[in-house]
């Protein structure tokens, strides 16, 4: 393997190499702008008139996509939509009223009311300061919406504004009641004493506002946030409480990351997050009665196991430990329909205890109806936190049910939880996910997607509000996303395959019939080529479970017994399914290495998404073992079911797959000959807060985690060649990672590996000669270390 950081070898794929095999594509091809392939929709949305679907588009090739529409009355034509109708459309934002009649929304900050039958628009207020969040009271003649971190009303029918909530930053203290300095104290006496004039006025100024306070009744109500942040502001259907959090947060030192080609032609420091365990956060949970003009800043110190300690504090036994409640992460307040009700979200900051509570509105309380706890952490989807998705959780209309999403089964299901007899039932269940449940406009049926045919398979389902059969209303085989029509008459499908770039279609809702295609994007030039349909496998883990991958497998007179491993991103991600990947580019890279005999297999390890609550939890506390042990019993399968040789096997990936890629050739240098480490951490300590602290806890607290997760650590076991690649401007997960690894592979003495550097690039590559370079040295890795050539 080359030694010289910057030298490669352009390989022109069409033609014939000393190891025979041919292919139709280039890297130089596959890795061009991703306009060759055609265009592709994006962001369906529908017309609030349910006969019109809008998505982003570029038939033109333009240098950004466009909006387009078609109207389902004629859908095989596309228009692309003027920058007037652009500028009319009604925003998928804002709130109905009970009818349906009319919808509530803003639009450059001033309020609008939008009447469906007429179509008309008519502006409500046009104030100094922006409206935010407008939504109809249970009135339906009133609206609400927020402004200046206040809540206020607009009466339809009188037309005037009402202010409901009076919250001011700062505090109480005005700073001119402050006591002066011993200097401006002297000052200011000597001043009086010289000049009579002014200290009767001075005395007239004190005795006025002392006769002021004597007659007053009862001062205004305004309650200050002093140093905090409001957040999660939410008013009832009712108008009479209010719902926020109180936020106060110490971040920690932030990093930099140098631009060394900025425009100025000076090196500039781009200001980038903390690293684990430097966010200090404090919350406090907020009601606002607003009949009574108070604030109830509600105790959650009695929510059942609020003090326990995690499980894992017993590898420290000689630490001690913080006694008391550990902090909370309060979600936004839901209220019932008829405003009556009130139940919050509670979430420990260390991520291993959820709370829902019922809040007491007289006085400010709380009971815990639904207490979860995971040794682990609490993720999965519809269950919220930071890179899981939302939380879903709220209200049936008979104001008694609540729904939330539990992984109690281990697989994240819609459950209803009575509050009035604390009665929980779930509506779905099975080893399948559920994902982005909602309430018909009826409020009689449950719409949600779910991988219930097949974990690497989504379809759209509809299911009775109480439980009941569920409906599959998609049918092809893949992704069927899914954006219904308002009327709910209409599902606009962005369907995907394995081989198959999105194209948008349309079905009736209920119907039998085979969805109508829209839109036909792929280029002249991408569709000539035959794109593989990988096999979808599982194999043994050495734990026994089984894991599930892609395999690519190349003709047997093309077959030359070397072998790729493909490690995806993101650690909590679904590559191994049945629909066209996020990692196009790479999918395309796998055809070309299949072309040329490799077999290629792509695993989803644990950690990865889509297969319940033990697989993705499967890495706590060690990142690098089972995740790791996972890539190696793929090879194993390989060699046992497919020829491989054992002296011919490689391994790439980006960022979480570049991560295990060193492990892999740190740690299992006997299983890989070969890897390119693509934007990869290199020590979990100096990753952020939010993703690690999740799996390996925070590194002051849980060194043992950290040591035995971080490649940097285990260099000393490279034996194999080692391609370093990275972005000198990544934000995500810093250049500083492999720079601190390179100096620890020059202390240690290591020869078989190469850095390449890209200066203008971030964590997700943009230009096409990067991708380009990269992936031609990738090739140039695997064909000189696997097949000596």
């Amino acid at each position: 393997m080359s030694k010289t950081i910057y030298s490669f070898v352009f390989f022109l794929l069409g033609t014939s190499f000393a190891f025979s095999q041919t292919s139709d594509l280039s890297v130089e091809k596959i890795m061009q702008d991703p306009d060759w392939m055609g265009t592709f929709p994006s962001s369906v949305r529908w017309g609030i008139d349910s006969e019109h679907i809008y998505f982003n588009y570029n038939p033109e090739k333009n240098t950004a996509d466009s909006l387009y529409m078609v109207n389902i009355n004629n859908p095989k034509k596309i228009v692309e939509v003027t920058a007037k109708e652009k500028r009319e459309l009604i925003p998928s934002s804002g709130d109905f009223n009970d009818s349906r009649s009319m919808k509530v929304y803003t639009e450059n900050g001033d309020l609008i009311l939008y009447d469906i039958q007429s179509g008309q628009k008519r502006e409500l207020l046009d104030l100094s300061f922006s409206i935010n969040d407008p939504e109809f009271l249970n009135d339906d003649q009133r609206i609400v919406f927020k402004a200046e971190d206040n809540a206020f009303i607009y009466d339809l029918e009188e037309g005037n504004i009402q202010q409901l909530t009076h919250i001011k930053s700062g505090s109480k203290t005005d700073k001119s009641d402050k006591k002066s300095s011993d200097k401006n104290e002297w000052v200011e006496n000597e001043n009086l004493d010289l000049l009579s004039v002014v200290d009767q006025r001075r005395q007239e100024k004190e005795d006025s506002k002392a006769y002021r306070e004597s007659v007053k009744e009862k001062e205004d109500f305004i309650f200050y946030l002093n140093d905090r942040d409001l957040n999660n502001f939410e008013i009832s259907p009712n108008a009479k409480y209010a719902g926020f959090s109180l936020i106060k947060r110490e971040r920690g030192e932030s990093t930099n990351v140098p631009n060394y080609v900025d425009e100025s032609g000076y090196t500039k420091d781009i200001s980038a997050r903390t690293k684990v365990g430097d966010m200090d956060y404090t919350a406090e949970l907020a009601l606002y009665n607003i009949e009574k003009d108070t604030v109830f800043i509600i105790d959650v110190s009695g929510l059942p196991g609020i003090k326990k300690l995690p499980d894992y504090t017993s590898d420290y036994p000689d630490k001690e430990w913080k006694k008391g409640s550990r902090d909370i992460i309060p979600s936004n307040i839901k209220f019932s329909e008829n405003g009556e009700k009130a139940i919050v979200n509670l979430r420990s900051t260390d991520n291993k205890d959820t709370w829902i509570a019922l809040i007491d509105l007289k006085n400010g309380t709380l009971k815990s109806i639904e207490h979860q706890r995971d040794e682990a952490w609490l993720a999965g989807p519809g269950i919220g936190y930071t890179y899981y998705g939302n939380e879903e959780l709220g209200w049936l209309p008979d104001n008694k049910h609540i729904y939330f999403q539990s992984e109690e089964t281990a697989y994240s299901h819609l459950y209803l939880l009575n509050v009035e007899n604390g009665k929980k039932r779930a509506l779905t269940s099975g080893e399948y996910e559920v994902f982005d449940p909602f309430i018909s406009n009826d409020e009689k049926h449950w719409y949600f997607t779910s991988s219930k045919v097949h974990p690497g398979e989504r379809h759209f389902y509809k299911m009775p509000l109480m439980g009941g059969k569920m409906e599959q209303l998609t049918s092809m085989t893949g992704k069927n996303e899914v954006a219904l029509s308002p009327d709910e008459e209409y599902m606009a499908i962005t369907y995907s395959y394995m081989n198959k770039p999105e194209e948008l279609y349309l079905k009736k809702t209920g119907s039998n019939t085979e969805p109508q295609k829209i839109t036909s994007g792929q280029s002249e030039e991408f569709s000539t080529y035959k794109w593989r349909e990988p096999k979808l496998i599982k194999f043994k883990a050495e734990d026994g479970a089984m894991v599930p991958a892609r395999l690519y497998l190349p003709e047997e007179t093309a077959k030359n017994d070397a072998a790729v491993v493909f490690v995806h991103g993101a650690g909590y991600l679904q590559n191994a399914h049945k629909w066209w990947s996020s990692y196009f580019r790479e999918y395309m890279f796998h055809n070309l290495l299949t072309d040329l005999g490799y077999t290629v297999i792509d695993i989803d390890y644990r950690g990865s998404a889509g297969y319940g609550r033990d697989w993705r939890t499967g890495i706590y506390r060690h990142m690098g073992g089972k995740d790791l042990s996972d890539q190696v019993d793929g090879v194993k399968y390989l060699i046992e079911n497919h020829d491989i040789d054992p002296e011919k096997v490689g391994i790439y990936g980006g960022s979480y797959g570049g991560f295990i890629t060193l492990m892999a050739m740190f740690t299992e240098a006997e299983t890989f000959k070969a890897g390119a480490a693509l934007r990869s951490v290199t020590d979990w300590a100096h990753y952020n807060h939010g993703y690690t602290s999740n799996i390996l806890n925070e590194p002051s607290k849980d060194p043992i985690a950290y040591r035995r997760s971080s490649p940097i650590y285990f260099a000393e076991g490279l034996e194999g060649d080692l391609l370093i690649a990275h972005g000198m401007v990544d934000v995500n997960v810093h250049f500083q990672d492999v720079v601190r690894l390179s100096q620890r592979l020059i202390e240690l003495g290591k020869d078989d590996w190469e850095m390449a550097v890209y200066p203008v690039e971030d964590h997700g590559f943009v230009e096409p000669s990067s991708w380009r370079d990269e992936y031609t040295r990738i090739l140039e890795l695997f064909n000189e270390s696997l097949l000596g050539k």
